[in-house]
């Protein structure tokens, strides 16, 4: 197995229904000479998970055989909820968790704080319905709303957009 197929196995320690590679906070992953660098993007610069996400790629690596490994971080371009790829959002759904709706592409610079909840409707993972609301900006992480459907009357997290 290459390095790059053992790196995008590796689950997310705080959403493990997601791999790292689903994420998209796995950036790169280069073989060359026995060794192996790997480069991730954190979802937020702050974002506690990234030690356990190094440390967790370096122990998978060199359980399958790789000795030398180096985790470097890349904070630009900043990482966005668009980076999830289609089958992470399908197994975000999966579990009960809504995703995020794609951003699309934004100008250069710094990433601008929005403290308004969005407009937007986000339909609850469970029953599709949109009549949901947001109950707490934050939910079990700093990327998560928690909201509730008013048709299924569930709970549910959302992942939110960044």
């Amino acid at each position: 197995m290459t390095a790059l197929e053992v790196a995008s196995r590796v689950p997310d320690p705080e959403l493990p229904v997601l791999t790292l590679a689903d994420l998209g906070v796995l950036r790169d992953v280069v073989e060359a000479d026995g060794r192996v660098l790997v480069t991730i993007t954190p979802t937020y610069s702050g974002c506690p998970a990234i030690e356990e996400m190094g440390a967790d790629l370096r122990r998978s690596l060199r359980a399958a055989g790789y000795a030398d490994v180096e985790v470097r971080l890349s904070l630009t371009p900043a990482w966005t909820t668009d980076w999830i790829s289609e089958e992470g959002r399908r197994k975000l759904a999966a579990a009960g968790i809504a995703p995020p709706a794609r951003l699309g592409p934004r100008a250069a610079g710094p990433v601008p704080l929005n403290l308004v909840p969005p407009a937007r409707r986000v339909a609850c993972p469970r029953c599709g319905s949109t009549r949901t609301t947001e109950l707490s900006r934050f939910g079990s992480t700093a990327c998560k709303a928690l909201r509730r459907c008013a048709d299924c009357a569930e709970p549910f997290e959302h992942v939110k957009e960044i």
